[in-house]
């Protein structure tokens, strides 16, 4: 996945914002909330990380072209990177990151659920 079509699949997702920070990496948000991050690639390949379910973690973590993403893993959090090949398709990593972006909303407020169109007014 390019990074521009990291970004297209991040802006298509409800209620996102972007910034770029960190050194120059795009970080996507949800209600504030980081939910994906893409850049610091090795090399060639663009890096993309995500957050996901403690499962999730424990079954991409070792594969070949995944890590426990830097800096948020090694702090406890459920944070995967996508940074080589062969890492994911397209469109497991498009499915990734839109759980990642569930799941950071799920943890918003219920009043910052309910502005930002998640949940029924």
């Amino acid at each position: 996945m390019s990074p521009a079509e990291f970004n297209a699949v991040c802006a298509a997702l409800p209620a996102t914002s972007h910034v770029v920070q960190w050194g120059g990496a795009d970080v996507w948000k949800v209600g504030g909330k980081v939910f994906a991050i893409g850049g610091w690639g090795d090399g060639d390949h663009p890096a993309y990380t995500f957050k996901v379910t403690p499962i999730a973690y424990e079954m991409l973590r070792d594969q070949p072209g995944l890590r426990p993403a830097p800096y948020l893993a090694s702090r406890g959090m459920k944070w995967i990177q996508h940074h080589a090949e062969p890492g994911l398709t397209d469109t497991e990593l498009k499915d990734y990151i839109a759980a990642s972006h569930r799941l950071v909303s799920l943890g918003l407020t219920k009043k910052l659920q309910r502005e930002l169109g998640f949940l029924p007014t």
